[in-house]
Parts: structure tokens; sequence; C-alpha cells
């Protein structure tokens, strides 16, 4: 069995350009719904995967990372054609992707951790 950040990684990966998807939305994914949090934490150690779309991972509310990253994000997800909206947040409804094939079906949430 994969670890979680590696599960996390591998939706990622998948994400097409022009789209988003938030925390959350991995999280349900992997069908741990309540571990947005985790997901985020994965993010953050994702500097030591090459070529992770990094850039469609955003809050639910459309907020871009905080900090010296900021910047890069909103440039990077512009120049694929995501609109953000007066406030600099993206329309997390009109950006989202919906993989409805990766749904994780939720008994998942019962099984062991690996890290």
């Amino acid at each position: 069995m994969k670890g979680f950040n590696q599960q996390v990684y591998d939706i990622v990966e998948k994400i097409p350009v022009g789209t988003v998807v938030t925390y959350g939305d991995i999280a349900k994914m992997l069908g741990r719904p309540r571990m947005a949090r985790f997901v985020g934490f994965a993010m953050s150690a994702s500097c030591e995967t090459d070529n992770l779309p990094w850039h469609r991972v955003t809050f639910s509310d459309g907020r871009l990372w905080d900090g010296q990253w900021a910047k890069v994000q909103h440039d990077m997800l512009k120049a694929e054609g995501v609109g953000f909206t007066k406030d600099g947040n993206i329309d997390v409804e009109k950006y989202r992707w919906h993989p409805e094939s990766m749904a994780a079906p939720q008994d998942l949430r019962d099984m062991p951790l690996k890290f």
C-alpha cells in the first residue's frame, strides 16, 4: 500500500490544466474526507516531487497559498486560463475538477494510515 503522501501526489498528478481541486476534494477522493489538513501537509512536503502541478490545489474558498509562492501560483494558474475574482480568489465551482471515476468508497476511512 502506498503511503498517504504518495496517494495525494498520485491524484495531484492527474489534475488537468486549467482546473483546480481543494485540499478537501483530495481528502474525499482518498476516502478520508476529514483529512484535508493532512493533504495540506503532504503538499507542503511535495517540493521533493518533480513536475507535480502543486499550483492547482487551493483552499475551498478559492484562496491561494500564503507567502512567497502566492504570486507564482497565481501566475501559473492565470497562464492556464483559470480566472480570478476581484478579491484575487479562484471561482472554485467554475474551475473545479470533477473526477467522478476517482471517487473512493467511504469505507476507506477505516483503513490504517501509512505515512
